[in-house]
């Protein structure tokens, strides 16, 4: 996405270092990838922050290029080892064919849970899950993002490996185990920022973060059809099996490959260093200032912002936990078809998304839209038309047409996603993160109501009760469509100008000394 910046001036020639602020008031100028797409000279900008090496499809040529990659696969990996139970469980709860010795043949169960059982092992994840999203920045930043990125997927991988077993010893210790797989998972999206701190140059972390969190989308599209394969024709156990075993090679490559910072990368370039390191120096930002806390909690646009995010990640997880039983139970697909089925609303949303964020972009350009509009419009026509598709598949219930009911239902959230999840960088830039963490936490809720209260709902596995669920997901996205139209704002609001202009007075003191 296009964002605005100011330069203030240039520093001493001997740093090359150039001070570098959100739009406040003023003129500014587009930067996309470190290329002023306006009629500002070139010359304004210092060379130290241009990229010496050539664009390249060898991609393995650039450390930094090398370390998105390796993000992209363990992001992969986190989505997997969450959504492998979700088509596990099918497999570990249905009734199969038994043949005894003496010629006579039954239906057994590996495991007797009841829905609300099932409900309350699927939701469990998300009870480690929501504890850790700040404690996991905090501690990305004091002894490395990366490491703590790679130690929660590589703890994940092993519970996972272990997952048979716990299921073995009985309801209460899978539970466990899946809290504390939840605990570990719930460090990577937050320190993953400290990452992108130390290795992707201004121009290039817009790109770096979507191609990694890309990786999301592709795990549930891999783990979903996979699953399902390996449960129907190795056996439940195989799929905790093999994922938990992918992590951990994954973990052993990125331990290898990616280090804290490029500094300490034995193997790149100088040429790459220099351009990392100069232009990271180049944006000021004041990390002594204190958070406004009070102003945030209370602002109206920030609670819009949570309200949607609680309300997107509503139909995500209960699509993520819940629609390979309901394909099963009310569609009456067979546990090998489950798995690409439930896949498809994701694949869906990962190339809608793609597709809605470069409207998104355009619209504001091009001046069609405002930025407060872009994100009412893109977020509000989302949910509005989700839950359409969601009444669709609860009133149809047939086998082709709610199927199709559900990927737009589900894909469409991209819509949404151009709306709330990149509003927190048009109120307030200098505490966004913050805001994505208080928002991140809130929106893990549903992870935790919505597998139980379907489970509750849903004892007899009638057509009449899964519609009840759909129902409740159809007026959640209302709830956030009317909230989010009225209070969702895309402009600075004035207690991120304060800071903002604090750091512009600093600047601006720093300049004098430079000269």
């Amino acid at each position: 996405m296009r964002k605005k910046f100011k330069i203030n001036q240039l520093s001493s020639p001997t740093t090359g270092s150039v001070h570098v602020q959100p739009q406040i008031n003023g003129s500014t100028i587009s930067v996309v990838d470190g290329i002023d797409d306006t009629k500002t000279s070139k010359s304004n900008i210092c060379d130290s922050i241009e990229d010496p090496m050539p664009t390249t499809w060898k991609f393995w040529q650039k450390r930094r290029y090398l370390v998105i990659l390796m993000a992209f696969l363990g992001f992969c990996n986190v989505y997997t080892l969450r959504v492998n139970l979700s088509v596990g469980i099918v497999a570990m709860t249905e009734n199969r064919t038994v043949h005894y010795d003496n010629g006579t043949v039954g239906y057994e169960q590996y495991f007797t849970w009841n829905s609300k059982e099932q409900g309350l092992i699927l939701s469990s994840f998300f009870y480690g899950y929501i504890t850790t999203q700040f404690i996991g920045g905090y501690f990305g930043a004091k002894v490395g993002g990366s490491l703590v990125f790679g130690v929660g997927i590589f703890a994940t991988s092993v519970l996972t490996l272990l997952t048979p077993l716990a299921a073995r010893a009985g309801f209460e210790v899978l539970m466990a185990v899946r809290i504390i797989e939840g605990i570990f998972e719930g460090v990577t999206f937050p320190c993953i920022q400290d990452v992108w701190s130390r290795w992707a140059p201004p121009p290039e972390r817009s790109r770096a973060a979507s191609i990694s969190f890309a990786g999301t989308y592709a795990g549930t599209v891999i783990a979903m059809p996979l699953s399902g394969v390996l449960a129907a024709s190795i056996g439940w156990e195989s799929l905790f099996y093999v994922f938990g075993a992918i992590g951990c090679i994954w973990f052993i490559a990125w331990i290898i490959i990616v280090k804290r910072g490029p500094e300490l990368d034995r193997y790149i370039s100088k040429e790459e260093l220099h351009y990392i390191q100069s232009s990271l120096g180049s944006l000021d930002r004041d990390e002594k200032a204190s958070v406004p806390w009070k102003a945030i909690f209370t602002s109206k646009a920030v609670f819009a912002i949570c309200v949607s995010h609680t309300a997107e990640t509503w139909g995500l997880y209960t699509f993520i936990t819940q629609l390979p039983t309901f394909l099963r139970d009310a569609m009456n697909y067979n546990l090998g078809k489950t798995g690409f089925l439930s896949a498809l609303p994701y694949l869906a949303m990962g190339i809608l998304l793609l597709v809605f964020g470069y409207f998104a972009d355009l619209f504001q350009i091009k001046g069609w839209l405002t930025t407060t509009q872009v994100r009412r419009y893109f977020n509000c026509l989302g949910f509005v038309s989700q839950a359409i598709f969601m009444l669709l598949a609860a009133y149809l219930l047939d086998p082709v047409w709610s199927l199709v009911s559900i990927i737009l239902a589900v894909g469409l959230g991209a819509l949404a996603w151009c709306g709330f999840s990149v509003n927190p960088l048009d109120i307030a830039p200098n505490y966004a993160s913050i805001i994505f963490g208080i928002q991140n936490t809130i929106g893990t809720l549903p992870g935790i109501i919505s597998p139980t209260l379907t489970g509750y709902l849903v004892q007899n596995k009638t057509a009449e009760e899964w519609r009840m669920v759909f129902y409740i997901t159809a007026i959640v996205y209302g709830i956030g469509t009317v909230v989010y139209w009225f209070w969702c704002s895309g402009e600075l609001q004035p207690w991120a100008k304060e800071s903002l202009k604090k750091d512009n007075t600093n600047n601006k003191s720093d300049s004098k000394i430079d000269a």
